[in-house]
């Protein structure tokens, strides 16, 4: 039997399964890494720990399906996005930490670009925002403020990647620098039309064009690894949110999904035309197979789960994840308590990176399951607000919202969003889409599935959440979300 290894890099754990042609799991293994928190604000990983554990998980997941490297007949890699490496090309060392996507360090010299009125010029060829949370502000910060980086990079001594990049270096031995289309249209620095880095966006962020990896398509053998896990082809790469909206089916024009991770993404599938936003969202690439690119709106939402890993670690009002359905439905509501979990701003549409989380409407009547009710729902309406953004700039009503990600296991989040929404929330039977997403990427490349249609078939309802609460409940419950969000803004700078 052949199989498809999946390698899942997340923002918080790295992941490795092996799945078989039917979607089946024989091999499965996960262990989390360190985050690191230098300075208020600053949020990074360390490369070396994120390469370990990826390989570590991806050696475990064989080893538990009682399979060897030659039955693997490619690899598909999805991974946290934005996430910004340099290494050194010779010795494959990286020469700091990363900066993940969440760190706002460049918050300063994003308010200049846009003060310059450089926003159109760069969502016209990004199709993003000018914010911290993308790649090329963190790159640009690394090579001035790293004793020689710069010098060195206009040498073509480094090598800057995201993490699916950094992953297939060291999977290859150093052989490949590559990227997919959909990792590199979150840089800033690749222009959409022409699927190709771009002159003006890298000499305006000061980033030299020696830096950068070879940009493939999603669904492409792009490189054969080399070491313990030798002479298996790399297949696939995508971006876990796209990975998402391909592992979910939806591949026609209309079709949405939301991620619900340490963050919760959004995203629309526009077909093979970029629709660039008038409601500040995100036009990014959804995947290139064959030849053809299709596009997506996204909305990013940067704290969701992360919110009840926050009332777990610092509040400690929970001990575990799953312990807040429980505590949250032991109220039937908030008690007029609202809860925006704006810890590292607020992302589209409102995109304030100097917005802080607040929890407003406290009585003394409200406790601990109030707060955390609250928190569920804050998570709900900065979807239902993205929503309301993809409608007006799609034209197109939502129909259905199709979720997955870890915070989905819970119902009353999920119910929560029905109602928030007013429209069905379905759940698919495999939840995990991401992986599924990258598997599938892969295994289209080396004919391992003869084609869409085929993989399709495979996707299954779990189970389909419908509003139970009327639209006067829905519009005064998000009048009150408004209200709170208000207090939230421009906390920094108030």
């Amino acid at each position: 039997m052949k199989f498809i290894l999946a390698l899942d890099q997340g923002t918080t754990s790295s992941r490795a399964m092996l799945l078989s042609e039917d979607g089946h799991v024989h091999g499965l293994a996960q262990t989390p890494f360190k985050q690191i928190f230098p300075k208020p604000g600053w949020v990074e990983h360390d490369p070396m720990e994120i390469w370990s554990t990826q390989i570590g998980v991806a050696n475990e997941a064989l080893a538990k399906a009682g399979a060897k490297p030659d039955a693997v007949a490619a690899i598909g890699i999805t991974n946290q996005r934005e996430t910004t490496i340099i290494w050194d090309r010779k010795t494959g060392q990286p020469i700091s930490n990363a900066i993940v996507w969440q760190d706002r360090r460049t918050s300063a010299f994003c308010d200049q670009l846009r003060e310059q009125g450089h926003g159109p010029m760069i969502q016209q060829k990004t199709g993003l925002v000018i914010d911290a949370y993308f790649s090329g502000s963190k790159v640009r910060w690394l090579l001035d403020n790293l004793a020689g980086a710069r010098a060195r990079a206009e040498k073509g001594e480094l090598a800057f990647g995201t993490v699916d990049s950094w992953l297939i270096w060291n999977l290859t031995g150093g052989a490949r620098h590559v990227t997919d289309v959909t990792n590199a249209s979150r840089t800033m620095l690749f222009n959409l039309h022409t699927l190709q880095w771009d002159d003006e966006l890298l000499a305006l962020l000061g980033v030299p064009k020696a830096l950068l990896p070879e940009v493939v398509s999603s669904s492409e053998v792009c490189g054969t690894t080399a070491g313990v896990l030798a002479g298996i082809p790399i297949a696939g790469i995508a971006g876990d949110q796209q990975a998402a909206l391909f592992g979910q089916m939806c591949m026609q024009p209309g079709m949405v999904k939301c991620t619900y991770g340490t963050g919760s993404f959004m995203l629309l599938n526009t077909g093979e035309t970029p629709v660039m936003s008038k409601n500040k969202l995100l036009t990014t690439v959804a995947w290139r197979i064959k030849g053809r690119t299709f596009y997506a709106l996204e909305g990013s939402v940067f704290i969701a789960g992360a919110v009840v890993q926050w009332l777990r670690d610092e509040l400690q009002i929970i001990r575990s994840a799953g312990e807040i359905e429980e505590l949250a439905a032991s109220v039937p509501d908030t008690a007029g308590v609202y809860f925006v979990p704006a810890f590292s701003g607020l992302g589209a549409p409102h995109w304030d990176q100097y917005a802080r989380a607040t929890i407003t409407g406290l009585t003394r009547g409200a406790n601990r399951a109030h707060i955390a009710r609250a928190a569920l729902e804050g998570i709900a309406f900065q979807i239902a607000d993205i929503i309301e953004a993809m409608e007006t700039d799609s034209g197109v009503p939502l129909k259905e919202l199709r979720v997955d990600g870890g915070a989905a296991r819970n119902n009353l989040l999920m119910q929560i969003q029905a109602d928030a929404l007013g429209v069905p929330v379905t759940r698919p039977a495999n939840p995990e889409t991401t992986v599924l997403g990258a598997t599938y990427l892969a295994g289209l490349a080396v004919g391992y599935w003869p084609d869409q249609e085929t993989i399709a078939k495979q996707w299954q309802a779990d189970r389909r959440f419908t509003p139970q609460i009327d639209d006067k409940t829905r519009r005064t419950r998000h009048a009150g979300w408004l209200r709170a969000l208000d207090r939230s803004r421009n906390w920094e700078t108030a």
